[in-house]
């Protein structure tokens, strides 16, 4: 598949997720066989003013291509946002229409432009003007179940001079609950010519192989999935080309793996904040053993890594 000139070898890709795929989850996936990643969406308004989170936010390492994500509803703002990420040598701009967070869907930006399809287009023709390289546009089912429109808006980003789209398949209103809707990710891939990427609900190769036979989709997004599980993407790309299923990982693989993963956050971002954001990666790392919750509980009181690590030495030899 392409997205502009660019082309993809595999089709499982990594979904843009506010406080978790940041650089160190990024590098990790791709290094697990994800295709492509996108940032964390970052504030157009802030962007422009020279906030300096979003500028951290929007580095990216060895982990390409990725895009860089912006949201915000001033079609002027957004342009000169996408512009300014230029200076951090993405390969695509993604807009953000589908984030469902009140934070973002009250204030205009994020899902909040599926209930103003004339503004969206605006957005998307104002960004993909300014900026030499492709355009793409994340999506939601609608805002609610009475509003369903990802067709509408599809034809519309196309028409703008969107290179891809990327649609989940569940409404705003639904945030993340309930079943994801393949039927409507099936309806705009036949209404529009360029790529669509499904996203909902993709966790192992099984999910993939429906998601892709029932959508006709042409790649796959995934997100929750891939918590505690980067190698997600490396099943789903054995399992698609080559009709293998990879062996489960270890236990000793799974603690290795996330002790390189809080590494990694420690190298970019230092060591306190990235103990705090380890409560929440290794929830998921040690998802399903025995005493989890214990555990889990443990890992909230650490500040240093050798805590992690010792506790990922014992959960070994424990389970072993």
């Amino acid at each position: 598949m392409n997205i502009g000139e660019l082309e993809f070898n595999h089709i499982a890709f990594l979904a843009p997720m506010a406080g978790i795929a940041d650089r160190a989850f990024r590098e990790l996936c791709v290094n697990h066989g994800a295709a492509y990643t996108v940032t964390e969406m970052v504030s157009s308004k802030g962007l422009t003013l020279g906030d300096r989170k979003s500028g951290e936010l929007l580095k990216i390492g060895e982990e390409r291509p990725c895009a860089a994500q912006i949201f915000g509803d001033d079609p002027e703002i957004m342009a000169a946002a996408a512009v300014k990420c230029l200076d951090f040598k993405p390969e695509i701009i993604d807009i953000n229409m589908g984030c469902p967070a009140p934070k973002v869907a009250m204030n205009g930006g994020g899902a909040s432009l599926l209930k103003k399809p004339e503004l969206a287009f605006e957005v998307i023709k104002a960004v993909a003007t300014a900026v030499p390289v492709p355009v793409t546009v994340k999506i939601r089912k609608g805002w609610d179940e009475s509003s369903v429109n990802a067709v509408k808006i599809a034809e519309l980003a196309e028409k703008a001079g969107a290179s891809a789209l990327a649609i989940h398949g569940r409404t705003r209103t639904q945030m993340y609950s309930g079943e994801v809707d393949l039927d409507i990710i099936k309806e705009v891939k036949n209404a529009v010519g360029i790529p669509v990427i499904g996203n909902g609900d993709v966790t192992d190769e099984q999910s993939a192989a429906i998601m892709l036979e029932k959508t006709g989709c042409d790649a796959l997004m995934i997100g929750r999935g891939a918590l505690g599980n980067p190698w997600v993407f490396e099943r789903i790309n054995a399992y698609l080309d080559e009709c293998r299923v990879l062996p489960e990982p270890t236990l000793s693989q799974k603690m290795a793996t996330m002790l390189r993963h809080i590494e990694k956050i420690i190298e970019y971002k230092g060591e306190y904040t990235a103990m705090r954001e380890a409560r929440h990666h290794a929830g998921y790392y040690t998802k399903g053993l025995r005493g989890g919750a214990a555990l889990r509980h443990e890992i909230c009181s650490f500040e240093h890594f050798e805590q992690l690590e010792e506790l990922a030495f014992r959960i070994v030899k424990d389970n072993g």
